[in-house]
């Protein structure tokens, strides 16, 4: 799963070498959390979110074939890691 969020994402940024993916796997659940430099974001977002949600459906298509939930976070990289943080 991981995997196939990096090849779309790096193909969709200027700075691939900056494009970092962090999976959390949970009992029900597995985060990916993308990273991209601060100016990529809007390329990973896309207007009003579609090519963001277009990520989550793909991801989503693919957790369903395993069973498995999946949740996307996209991250710049001057953001703090969400590990640890209250909700």
């Amino acid at each position: 799963m991981k995997e196939l969020v990096e090849y779309l994402v790096k193909a969709l940024v200027d700075k691939p070498d900056q494009v970092n993916i962090t999976q959390t796997d949970g009992e029900a659940v597995t985060i990916l959390e993308i990273r991209v430099a601060n100016e990529d974001a809007g390329k990973v977002i896309g207007k009003e979110g579609r090519i963001a949600n277009a990520i989550r459906t793909i991801v989503k298509a693919a957790g369903a074939k395993n069973q498995k939930r999946v949740s996307v976070e996209i991250m710049t990289q001057d953001m703090p890691a969400m590990k640890g943080q209250p909700s």
